[in-house]
């Protein structure tokens, strides 16, 4: 993929930057800047799709999100997004299913893990849920899953269970 030349590299860089000072309005004024032909580059797209969920436009997000998955079918970027915006228009299953068929590919890669863990128990699959968050809790290394199932309302109905979860996992030299 073509790098981004200067001037779109500054706004780009611009952007983000506008998006760590959490203006994601100056953000966005920073990507209509970017050359037409260039603001379907993977980066500035990822920036995009940061810029939508900071909005709420959750739309938006799955539309950009679902396009980042077939431009970059390696990364996680593009399905997380995209499930994540698909539970946020209430269509969890379908937030789940994006994420299912690449569970294997990202095994390693906890936030996967946990948010079908968190999807999984929004729909009522209870047990599937622990075991997705059994997984996440192993490979999450440093941090602590088990705190942030804690603090996740979507696995609520997991939270007794949680501490048994981590206790496995603990006991296994996983964490």
């Amino acid at each position: 993929m073509k790098y981004l030349d200067h001037p779109d590299s500054f706004h780009l860089r611009a952007a983000v930057g506008w998006l760590e000072l959490g203006n994601w309005h100056e953000a966005n004024e920073e990507l209509e800047n970017i050359t037409l032909l260039m603001r379907a580059h993977p980066d500035v797209l990822q920036v995009r799709v940061k810029i939508y969920t900071e909005a709420g436009k959750w739309d938006y997000v799955a539309e950009v999100a679902n396009g980042l998955c077939r431009m970059l079918p390696h990364s996680e970027f593009g399905a997380l997004h995209l499930a994540h915006a698909l539970r946020r228009l209430d269509r969890t299953a379908e937030a789940r299913d994006t994420l299912l068929p690449i569970a294997d590919q990202f095994a390693t890669e906890w936030p996967i893990l946990f948010q079908v863990a968190c999807y999984s128990c929004k729909l009522g699959q209870k047990k599937d849920a622990l075991q997705w968050l059994g997984l996440a809790i192993d490979v999450a290394d440093e941090t602590d899953i088990r705190t942030k199932a804690l603090n996740e309302p979507d696995l609520e109905t997991l939270w007794r269970d949680i501490a048994e979860i981590s206790g496995r996992a603990a006991e296994r030299g996983s964490l």
